[in-house]
């Protein structure tokens, strides 16, 4: 396995759980209150599972790995923007950042594959 679908599979994995989490973890429901936006937990959870899925399925259709990790560095853009707002401290800040740059980096990559 290359490094760069070791990383592909690994974002989709994280994306996977965290997105499962969304809807039977407690410290999730409790995330969302405390980030100031509970009615998106949900959406949150099943905008994470669809990407972690187009990530997957994008391995046989193309360009929607593409769409899928576009998608989801937007959202954790939108998850570092959400915690800056709300004055959440660098550690708390950092796990959204690296899912940003690590889906951002994964997005970039494949669209220069196709030229």
């Amino acid at each position: 396995m290359s490094p760069f679908n070791f990383l592909i599979l690994f974002s989709s994995v994280s994306f996977f759980f965290y997105g499962l989490s969304c809807f039977f973890n407690s410290f999730m429901v409790d995330e969302f209150v405390r980030y100031g936006i509970p009615k998106f937990r949900k959406l949150t959870g099943w905008l994470q599972l669809l990407g972690s899925l187009g990530i997957i399925i994008g391995f046989w259709i193309d360009y929607l790995q593409i769409f899928s990790t576009i998608g989801l560095s937007l959202m954790m853009l939108l998850g570092v923007a959400v915690r800056i707002k709300i004055k959440d401290n660098l550690t708390k800040i950092l796990p959204a950042l690296f899912y940003f740059l690590l889906n951002a980096f994964l997005s970039s990559t494949l669209i220069l594959e196709l030229y």
